[in-house]
């Protein structure tokens, strides 16, 4: 479901959320039961694809992505610059690089799914070479936390400063290359979201949009295991699957849609 505009200013997840995300080993471990029902996701026209891993994390932790969008057909690889370890400049002009790099050598617009600080990542990179993407999606990525207003829960604050710079990501937030994540970029482009994420809060992973091609969709889950998360995969592989000049907003047909919409308007409205 796509929502609407995001108009609150982001705040911290509820502490709840955060204590909870634990959760991430069982939608982990409930994967391959849902495999069966996995299989029958939309399939690709073997275009390649960029996995962007979030911040601490490295191309392992793309693992379940990248072997389920392979099964559908796509060119999968990650961004192979090791650890993440914050919104850096070396990182954005690698990926650039590699995003150039892959669009040259397959001769086709690459798409790039990124998580969480990947999403970012992948947003940016989006905007300073959109002739080389397809599409971008962000899974729970803090899109709309910003210098003047920039709440995170205190761990996260507290990894940042250690792993990435000692003010925190505040410090890299405030660099003029971060502004330009304010709007979607000039190609298809979606932020996923769950809104019990207890890293990102929603009203922070989506952007505001009333025009453009760009949509907020929401899925049940952790933030620690939305790489992991089958309705993440599906919507994943459905948004992939559009042909590359006749973008659409993600619908679900059928029952099962009709359950994910009222759902969806549940969850939503009792935030």
């Amino acid at each position: 479901m796509t929502s609407g505009n995001a108009t609150r200013s982001p705040r911290p997840p509820r502490l709840v959320y955060s204590l909870l995300e634990g959760r991430a080993l069982l939608e982990a471990a409930l994967l391959p039961a849902l495999l069966p029902l996995l299989a029958a996701a939309p399939r690709g026209d073997g275009h390649p694809v960029l996995l962007v891993p979030g911040f601490t994390a490295s191309d392992a932790t793309m693992v379940g992505l990248r072997t389920f969008l392979r099964s559908r057909g796509y060119h999968v690889e990650t961004w192979g610059l090791g650890r993440n370890t914050g919104f850096k400049l070396k990182f954005t002009q690698a990926l650039e690089q590699k995003v150039r790099y892959m669009h040259h050598r397959h001769g086709r617009k690459v798409s790039v799914v990124g998580w969480s600080l990947g999403g970012v990542y992948g947003f940016y990179t989006a905007h300073n070479a959109p002739e080389c993407i397809r599409t971008v999606i962000s899974l729970g990525s803090p899109m709309r936390f910003s210098a003047e207003h920039f709440k995170t829960p205190l761990l996260v604050r507290a990894v940042y400063r250690y792993f990435a710079h000692p003010m925190g990501p505040v410090a890299h937030l405030a660099h003029v290359r971060a502004k330009v994540l304010r709007a979607p970029p000039p190609v298809p482009s979606t932020c996923v979201y769950s809104m019990t994420d207890g890293v990102v809060p929603p009203e922070a992973a989506r952007i505001e949009t009333d025009v453009g091609q760009h949509e907020n969709i929401w899925v049940p889950g952790s933030h620690l295991g939305l790489g992991f998360n089958a309705a993440v995969m599906w919507v994943v592989a459905d948004r992939l699957s559009q042909p590359d000049s006749d973008w659409r907003p993600f619908e679900m047909d059928g029952r099962v849609g009709a359950l994910y919409d009222r759902v969806s308007n549940l969850v939503i409205g009792a935030a």
